[in-house]
């Protein structure tokens, strides 16, 4: 028995001029949000960020330090005091330049924690989360 090809069969497709537009729009519009999805993701990892030194001083010109009330020296002069005040405003002095380093460091940007921490930090500051910071961050 020889094998006998059937003829085919033509398949007349109809297509709305309304509908094709709309699904050629929306695939358009898709594929642009997807490369502009990509694009941004791809510039928060790789693409270090230069404005974070900005935003970290409007931060602190927004929210300044609380001022150090110095006494007023005394007659006699108190050395040891001054001494203590002078090594407790040199210690905090160090504390804010490592807290500064860690922010402004790309090195951290690849550990979760530091990154968890650091927001922490510049939206709720206290001491525990810039000890976490220390901790976490260097």
């Amino acid at each position: 028995m020889p094998y006998r090809r059937q003829a085919r069969r033509p398949i007349y497709v109809t297509l709305n001029p309304l509908q094709l537009t709309a699904s050629i729009a929306l695939g358009l519009w898709l594929g642009v949000m997807a490369l502009a999805l990509t694009a941004w993701v791809v510039a928060r990892i790789f693409v270090p960020q230069p404005l974070a030194p900005l935003a970290e001083a409007a931060r602190q010109l927004s929210n300044p330090a609380p001022a150090v009330n110095t006494p007023a020296p005394q007659s006699g002069g108190d050395s040891t005091q001054m001494f203590e005040q002078y090594k407790q405003n040199l210690s905090k002095n160090e504390e804010q330049q490592r807290l500064e380093q860690a922010r402004s460091s790309y090195r951290n940007l690849s550990n979760p924690k530091c990154q968890f921490w650091l927001q922490q930090d510049q939206t709720a500051p206290t001491d525990k989360s810039r000890a976490n910071v220390l901790q976490f961050c260097n």
